[in-house]
C-alpha cells in the first residue's frame, strides 16, 4: 500500500492493539525462533535476533517469552517445526495481497488463508501470481511528533537508508533488507520508536480505490487475514484517497 494508507491504517489497527496482544506475542515469539534457529542465541552476534528482542520488548513482551523462544530456536526445548511462508491472493477491486504466515503447519495455514480470501470477496492466487509487482524492502513508519526532519534524513543516510519519504505526520523511511537491522539498531540508540518497522512488501505500483464499499471490502479482507494466528503480515497494493481513507477508518 502506498505510505500514507499504511499510515492510517496503521494507527488504527494500534487502537485494538491491547485486544490482539496474544496474537502479536505469538507472531514475534516465532520470529524470534526462526532467528535463533538460523544464526544464534546471542543477540551481539545476531542483528535479526536483536532487532526482533528490541521490538518484542516494545510490545512489553515478558522476558519468559522471550527466553523460551530463543531456546525453541537453538533446540533447548525441542517442539514443533516453525516454517516461513508467503500467499499470493487478490482482494476485491482487483487489489493485490501479499500474505506472509509464520506456521507449525502449513496445510492448516493454507486451508485458513484460502477460506479466508474466498469469505471476503477475493481469490488466492498461485505462487508468482502478484510478487512481480511488489519489492522486499525495510519499512520504518516515525511520528514527526518524535524528530524533525533534519534529524531522521541525516540518521537515516549516516545508515544506508535508500529513501525518506516527508509526508504531513510522518516519515516514511525505506531500506535495503540488508540494512534493515543496524537500521533498527540505530533508531533504538537515537531513543527513537518507530510506530511500525518492519520488512515489507511494496508495490511498484498501486490500485487507485475510489469506491468506499470496495475499500471497506478490502480492509475487512485483511482485518479476517490479520486475525489468523498464522499470518504475521498482510501487504496490498492500493492506495485510498485521504478523504475517504479517514471515513472509514475513524
Amino acid at each position: 500500500m502506498s505510505g500514507h494508507s499504511k499510515w492510517a491504517t496503521t494507527k488504527r489497527h494500534k487502537a485494538a492493539v491491547d485486544a490482539k496482544r496474544g496474537k502479536i506475542f505469538s507472531v514475534i515469539s516465532k520470529e524470534i525462533t526462526l532467528a535463533a534457529r538460523d544464526s544464534g542465541k546471542d543477540a551481539e552476534f545476531n542483528p535479526r535476533l536483536r532487532t526482533l528482542i528490541t521490538k518484542a520488548k516494545q510490545a512489553n513482551m515478558p522476558a519468559d517469552n522471550i527466553d523460551r523462544a530463543i531456546k525453541k530456536g537453538t533446540g533447548e526445548l525441542g517442539g514443533v517445526i516453525i516454517e516461513e511462508l508467503l500467499y499470493e491472493g487478490y482482494a476485491p477491486g482487483g487489489v493485490g495481497l501479499m500474505v506472509e504466515v509464520t506456521t507449525d503447519n502449513k496445510n492448516r495455514s493454507a486451508s485458513e488463508v484460502r477460506s479466508t480470501f474466498s469469505k471476503g470477496g477475493g481469490n488466492l492466487a498461485g505462487a508468482g501470481a502478484l510478487a512481480f509487482n511488489f519489492k522486499r524492502k525495510g519499512q520504518f513508519l516515525v511520528s514527526r511528533e518524535k524528530i524533525d526532519e533534519d534529524t531522521i534524513t541525516e540518521l537515516a543516510l549516516e545508515n544506508d537508508a535508500e529513501d525518506i519519504i516527508s509526508e504531513k505526520e510522518h516519515y516514511e523511511v525505506i531500506c535495503e533488507t540488508s540494512e534493515y537491522d543496524s537500521l533498527a539498531d540505530a533508531f533504538e540508540k537515537a531513543g527513537i520508536t518507530a510506530e511500525s518497522s518492519e520488512l515489507a512488501y511494496l508495490p511498484n505500483n498501486v490500485v487507485p480505490i475510489t469506491d468506499e464499499g470496495v475499500a471497506r471490502k478490502i480492509f475487512k479482507l485483511i482485518d479476517a487475514l490479520e486475525e489468523l494466528e498464522d499470518v504475521k503480515s498482510v501487504h496490498g497494493n492500493y492506495d485510498i484517497e485521504d478523504t475517504l481513507l479517514q471515513k472509514i477508518i475513524s
